[in-house]
């Protein structure tokens, strides 16, 4: 085999387009948690990162693990390179770390069982990861704070409900409250001096039993406390008395999508009332906090409020912040019906003398980072990507820093791991999104990109999969902004309404103003492979089913992609179908002016394990190039390639006897590609498209935001000519 490998282009360098750049944060680095494990430890079991805090020099970073039951630990002294520092084993579930100094307080949870709460406060030295102490706190820990003057470590004493008892609804005794538990001048635990304070008869909902959630404390020494089935905030003195209280209050919400399982984007929709049940929330000043609105039992109103102390909102986000993950492709559809986004946690810190608010999207996961200078006026300034599900995050300014902590392992369904992510404020351009639909006249959201195809302009138009199956578009794309931009949507369609039974997976320009789609189709799920000719307008003018020769050895893995020569029609075949040889798959031919069907064989690499198929099939020049893929990602991802075939030998041989094998040149290895941006090696490159001038653009599909970060990398590759 004949490697020729092209120079990396740096996706991260494409999205620097502007001449003066300014502060902003990039991603520079992805930990997967479950390398902390010991050398011999099943790394197959379920690990997670959910709370993280740093060390008082930020070289360290600790986080919760509850699957695995232990503190997790990271030397960041090279953030761009971090590496294992191993678990500190509990006797119990960690909920929450919080750092002082040298010191992790951890809370840990030994409740037997919902009605016989308990837990403690760990104190661990970070410089030997032994224990230092321990605080009885009588009840289920949920977060934890320490003073900023090292007064005091808060806990949220949540006592959390069984969701399948009493229509999982509160009260279910016992009630919560909020221990306070001073520490002496050496950051040692004060146990016997602790406070439990009383939180109960405050709410309006459910009043006998408050379950705190969250804690932060203010320079003041002031407590703040979300009781999020409560939907209720309270504030409290160092020594527990209650300084003020109120309703988390309700929002009206428009221009939401609001139906679960619709497998569409719809976004005109609206809900009136929602109650905001607040889960994270943060000082912004001594007078300020900030409430991430995820919602509980009845509510979640899929952004983030400013509060006054007495309970003034000083700033409500609405379905904004909702809005541009929608259009950065973000947006997880299948969680419409349940709180849509799910702001979760967040981080508040002072950057170059820019305060940012960083609000975690537990299920768009993304870190939305705000300008806080005027609460009452906060401003976007970034979306950045995430592993999947962000549940929590520590600035450490001082080395312009920030870690975010992601707690899905999709260990038993193929999925990415848990990590642990590091980005840099840096005196650069915003490296994501690599695409965008925002300066759309509509709100237009968009995922699940499978296939492209370069027009002139800088124009590349892409099509979304199966997981829209009420929604098959064709994405008109701006290639020469920064980031790339979706001007147009056009709807695929059968006169006029949604065309359905498709999974679009390559698109190609009929040379007319139109366009010929490939669909991958699964039978089992009567969904047919075949080719389908659309208007300028989307209309399907014309349908064409395989062979019977085809379909007497077709198997579920059918077309990825499409590209026309000529007269001729080229489909390439995922993976082998029952008459294919090992490690070889059809490139399948069809003559759009005679209907004949033909094929050519094509030799892919053979996988070290998983399997390998091609996603992708463009022709330019004097060459077809094709995309080849494994089916894993993180640091099992192994083969992600632009290959390339001499056009001169895509002659097709009849279907039924020997097909001729043609030959395989590499043209690039796209790993490097696909970590420049510091995050881990997406499973899915799908798209490949080339422009006239030899202009290549990939693009990888993100599975529509299920079990998935939502992350889209749409990059060039260079001029292959």
């Amino acid at each position: 085999m004949k490697a020729t490998l092209l120079t990396l282009t740096s996706a991260l360098a494409l999205m620097a387009g502007a001449a003066n750049a300014e502060m902003n944060f990039n991603r520079i680095a992805s930990f997967p948690v479950a390398s902390n494990m010991a050398e011999g430890e099943d790394v197959a079991r379920e690990s997670s990162a959910e709370i993280i805090a740093a060390s008082a020099d930020g070289m360290t970073l600790a986080y919760s693990d509850s699957p695995l039951g232990v503190i997790g630990l990271v030397d960041i002294t090279d953030p761009a390179n971090p590496l294992p520092l191993g678990n500190i084993t509990l006797d119990g579930e960690p909920t929450a770390v919080s750092t002082h100094g040298n010191t992790v307080f951890a809370g840990v949870n030994t409740s037997e069982s919902y009605i016989e709460p308990s837990g403690y406060l760990l104190h661990i030295d970070l410089a030997t990861g032994t224990e230092a102490g321990r605080c009885d706190l009588g009840g289920q820990p949920d977060s934890t704070a320490v003073a900023p003057d090292g007064a005091f470590v808060t806990v949220a004493i949540e006592n959390e409900r069984d969701e399948d008892a009493g229509d999982g609804r509160v009260p279910q005794m016992p009630a919560g409250w909020v221990a306070i538990v001073p520490l002496d001048g050496a950051g040692m635990m004060l146990c016997d001096q602790q406070i439990r304070a009383d939180v109960t008869g405050l709410a309006e909902i459910a009043p006998e039993d408050p379950e705190p959630e969250f804690v932060d404390v203010n320079a003041a020494g002031e407590i703040v406390v979300t009781l999020q089935e409560n939907n209720h905030i309270v504030v409290l003195s160092s020594t527990g008395e209650v300084v003020s209280h109120f309703s988390a209050g309700a929002v009206d919400l428009e221009g939401i999508d609001a139906t679960d399982e619709r497998a569409a984007l719809i976004f005109d929709e609206s809900q009136a009332g929602v109650v905001r049940e607040p889960d994270g929330i943060q000082w912004i000043d001594n007078d300020h906090f900030v409430t991430a609105n995820e919602g509980d039992m009845d509510g979640g109103s899929r952004g983030f409020t400013v509060f006054r102390k007495d309970g003034t909102v000083v700033h409500e986000s609405g379905p904004a912040f909702e809005h541009a993950v929608v259009q950065i492709g973000h947006y997880p559809d299948r969680r419409s019906d349940a709180k849509g986004v799910e702001p979760e946690g967040m981080e508040f810190a002072v950057f170059g003398g820019t305060p940012y608010l960083f609000l975690l999207a537990e299920r768009a996961s993304v870190v939305g980072v705000y300008d806080m200078t005027d609460p009452a006026n906060p401003v976007l300034k970034q979306l950045l990507p995430s592993g999947i599900s962000p549940e929590g995050a520590v600035a450490i300014p001082e080395r312009n820093l920030l870690a975010t902590a992601n707690e899905f392992d999709g260990i038993e369904d193929g999925a990415a791991r848990a990590h642990v992510m590091l980005y840099e404020y840096q005196d650069a351009a915003p490296a994501y999104p690599h695409l965008t639909s925002a300066g759309m006249d509509e709100l237009t959201g968009w995922g699940a990109i499978s296939g492209m195809v370069a027009d002139e302009g800088g124009i590349v138009w892409a099509v979304n999969d199966s997981f829209y199956g009420y929604q098959p578009t064709i994405f008109k794309i701006d290639t020469s902004a920064t980031p790339a931009r979706i001007v147009d949507a056009i709807g695929i369609n059968r006169a006029g309404r949604p065309a359905q039974k498709l999974d679009i997976e390559g698109i190609t320009l009929d040379g007319e103003g139109g366009f010929w789609l490939a669909s991958e189709g699964r039978t089992d799920r009567v969904i047919p492979h075949a080719l389908y000719h659309v208007n300028a307008e989307g209309e399907i003018k014309q349908e064409i089913g395989l062979p019977a020769a085809l379909m007497a050895v077709e198997k579920r893995f059918g077309f990825e992609g499409i590209t026309k020569v000529g007269d001729t029609l080229w489909m390439a075949v995922q993976r082998e179908w029952a008459d294919d040889p090992e490690n070889h798959v059809k490139l399948l031919a069809y003559n759009t002016e005679s209907g004949e069907w033909g094929a050519v064989h094509y030799e892919k690499t053979a996988p070290d394990y998983g399997w390998v198929g091609l996603s992708e099939i463009t022709a330019h020049g004097d060459w077809v190039y094709l995309v080849e893929r494994d089916n894993q990602l993180g640091t099992a991802a192994v083969t992600k390639l632009v290959t390339r075939v001499p056009a001169s030998e895509m002659v097709p041989a009849a279907l039924g006897g020997e097909l001729p094998v043609v030959s395989r040149e590499v043209v690039r290895d796209l790993i490097a590609d696909l970590t420049s941006t510091g995050g881990y090696v997406l499973d899915k490159v799908e798209g490949l498209a080339i422009a006239a001038d030899g202009t290549a653009w990939i693009s990888t599909d993100n599975d529509g935001v299920d079990d998935h970060s939502g992350e889209t990398m749409f990059f060039t590759i260079g001029t292959l000519d």
